[in-house]
C-alpha cells in the first residue's frame, strides 16, 4: 500500500510507469502484431523525416562550435569561480563511458569493414581511408553535438539561472500550461528509457554471442540473454544505489582503463605508422567532407537506402540517448566554462573513438588484404571483434576480458541511466529518492526483455533491426523539439 500510494502522489512517474509497462505487455502479447506496425511506421518517418535528421545533426555541430568562439563561450556551469567537481580525467571517463561504452566493442571491427567492403561514397579517396572516414562521420562531432547540446541547455538553467534539471524549466517562460510541460518532461523520459533499454539489449546480445564464440557448441539464445539483462540492471541498480561518486565513477574509471589497455594491446599487435597514418588521413578527410557529408550532398550521398539503413538510425540512435545522457554530462560538468565544456564533450571523445576505429578497422582491412580476400568473417556485428582478436596471440585471456569490459559499460551506461531518470521522475532532485532508481531499474528489466522477445521473432531479425526501427520512430516528437527549445535557450543567453 505504501509503494502504491508513492506512485500516486508522484503524476509524471505514474503515468511513466504505465505507459512503458502498457507497450512491453502488448510486445510480449501482441508481437507480430507489434513488429508489422512499427515496420509500417519506420518506413514512413524516415521517407518524410530522413533529411531533415540530416540538417538536425549539422546544425547542432555549428551551434556549438559558435557558441564556444563567441565571448559566451566564457560563461561558467555554475557560480562564476566555481572549481569543477572531478578531476578531468573522471569528467572525461564518465561521460566517454555513459555516451558510447559498449557501442565501440559492438561496431569496432564489423563497421570498418563493412563500409570497406561496401563504399557508401565514391569521392576518389581509397576504400580503406573512406571506410575509416565514413565511420568516424557516424560515430563523431554530430552523436557528441547532440549530446552536448541536451547537455549545456540544462547545465545552463540548472546551475546558472537556478532552475529544475528538466526540459519543461527550459520552456516555463514561454508555455505558462502546466499539463504541456508534464507532457514534455513524459516525451523525454519514454524517448530515454526506450533509447538505454535498445543499448543495453545490444550489449546483452554480444555478450552472449561472445560466449557462443569462446564455447564453439551448441549456441545459447534468448534464456542466457535474458539472464544476463536480469543481471545488468541489478549491478546498474547497485552502482546507481551507491551514487556517483561511490559507483559510477568508480566503474566508469575502471572502464576506461580497460578500455586504454585493449586499444594499446590492439596498436602492438598491428602497424602503429600505418594505424597512425590511416587515423590522420582520415580525419583530415572526415573534417574536410563534413559539411556535403552531413548533408548528403553530389558524390557524398550514399543514396537514400544506405542512409535508411545507418545514418538515419544512427542520429536518431544518439537523439534517444541525448536527454539522459545530457542531464548526466551536465551533472558531472559544473564548474567548467562553456567552452571548455564543448572541447570536451565534442572533440575529445570523438578523437578518442576515431583512434579507436582506426586501430580496429585498419588492422581488420588489412588482415583480409593479407588473406587475400573477404569471406564474411567479420560480417556479424555481435561476433566480429571476438573473431578478430582470435588472430592475434594470447586471444584466451583477451576475449574474456572483453566480455567483461562489455558487463562494465553496461552498467555504466544502465547505471547513469537510472540515476538521470531518476532524477527526471523526482521534480529534478539532483540526489533522487532511492525508491526511483529501484523503479527504473526493474523497467529497465521488462522493457528490456519484451525487446529480446520481438528481436525473436522471426528468422534474419535481431536487435539492431528492431532498434532501427523502434527508435527512429520514438525519437521524432523529441527531434522536432530541438530546433525550438535551442531557439528559447539561445534567446535568454543572449539576454543574460
Amino acid at each position: 500500500m505504501t509503494f502504491i500510494k508513492f506512485l500516486r502522489n508522484n503524476t509524471i512517474l505514474l503515468i511513466c510507469v504505465s505507459i512503458f509497462l502498457f507497450f512491453s505487455l502488448v510486445i510480449l502479447v501482441f508481437t507480430e502484431a507489434f513488429y508489422i506496425l512499427l515496420e509500417q511506421t519506420s518506413v514512413w518517418v524516415r521517407q518524410w523525416f530522413g533529411q531533415y535528421y540530416l540538417y538536425l545533426g549539422l546544425g547542432c555541430v555549428l551551434f556549438l562550435l559558435i557558441l564556444a568562439l563567441l565571448p559566451t563561450g566564457k560563461i561558467v556551469l555554475g557560480k562564476k569561480n566555481e572549481r569543477p567537481e572531478f578531476t578531468r580525467f573522471s569528467w572525461i571517463a564518465m561521460l566517454y563511458s555513459a555516451g558510447m561504452g559498449a557501442g565501440v566493442l559492438l561496431r569496432a571491427v564489423q563497421e570498418p569493414v563493412f563500409m570497406y567492403v561496401n563504399p557508401p561514397l565514391n569521392t576518389g579517396s581509397a576504400a580503406e581511408l573512406l571506410a575509416l572516414e565514413f565511420t568516424f562521420y557516424q560515430w563523431g562531432f554530430t552523436a557528441w553535438a547532440f549530446y552536448a547540446l541536451f547537455a549545456l541547455i540544462l547545465g545552463i538553467a540548472v546551475m546558472k539561472w537556478n532552475e529544475l534539471p528538466l526540459l519543461s524549466s527550459t520552456l516555463k517562460r514561454q508555455i505558462s500550461h502546466s499539463g504541456l510541460l508534464n507532457v514534455l518532461d513524459i516525451l523525454v523520459i519514454l524517448t530515454t528509457v526506450i533509447g538505454v533499454t535498445g543499448a543495453i539489449c545490444l550489449g546483452t546480445t554480444q555478450i552472449t554471442e561472445g560466449i557462443n564464440f569462446l564455447k564453439g557448441g551448441v549456441p545459447f539464445g534468448l534464456d542466457l540473454n535474458a539472464l544476463f539483462l536480469f543481471v545488468i540492471c541489478c549491478l546498474a541498480f547497485i552502482s546507481a544505489w551507491q551514487g556517483l561518486n561511490k559507483g559510477i565513477k568508480v566503474v566508469s574509471n575502471l572502464n576506461i582503463g580497460l578500455t586504454v589497455l585493449l586499444l594499446l594491446y590492439v596498436i602492438t599487435q598491428g602497424d602503429l605508422m600505418a594505424i597512425f597514418k590511416a587515423f590522420t588521413v582520415s580525419l583530415w578527410l572526415y573534417l574536410t567532407d563534413f559539411v556535403p557529408m552531413s548533408l548528403a550532398l553530389g558524390n557524398y550521398d550514399p543514396g537514400e537506402q544506405f542512409l535508411r539503413d545507418w545514418t538515419y538510425y544512427y542520429w536518431a540512435f544518439w537523439i534517444a540517448w541525448a536527454p539522459f545522457t545530457g542531464i548526466f554530462i551536465a551533472r558531472i560538468s559544473r564548474g567548467r566554462t562553456l567552452r571548455e565544456f564543448v572541447i570536451g564533450v565534442l572533440l575529445i571523445p570523438s578523437l578518442a573513438s576515431f583512434l579507436w576505429f582506426s586501430a580496429f578497422g585498419e588492422t581488420a582491412i588489412r588482415f583480409i588484404k593479407a588473406s587475400g580476400g573477404y569471406s564474411g568473417q567479420f560480417s556479424n556485428e555481435f561476433s566480429s571483434i571476438f573473431e578478430f582478436l582470435s588472430l592475434f596471440p594470447g586471444a584466451a585471456i583477451v576475449n574474456p576480458l572483453v566480455i567483461i569490459l562489455l558487463i562494465g559499460f553496461l552498467v555504466t551506461s544502465a547505471d547513469s541511466a537510472i540515476y538521470v531518470l531518476s532524477m527526471f521522475t523526482d521534480k529534478g532532485n539532483l540526489s533522487p529518492q532511492k525508491k526511483h532508481r529501484l523503479i527504473w531499474a526493474a523497467l529497465l528489466a521488462i522493457g528490456g526483455f519484451a525487446l529480446l522477445v520481438l528481436s525473436d521473432i522471426r528468422n534474419g531479425i535481431d536487435i539492431i533491426n528492431i532498434l532501427q526501427l523502434l527508435l527512429i520512430v520514438t525519437s521524432l516528437p523529441f527531434a522536432l523539439l530541438i530546433p525550438l527549445i535551442t531557439y528559447f535557450f539561445l534567446k535568454r543567453l543572449l539576454k543574460g
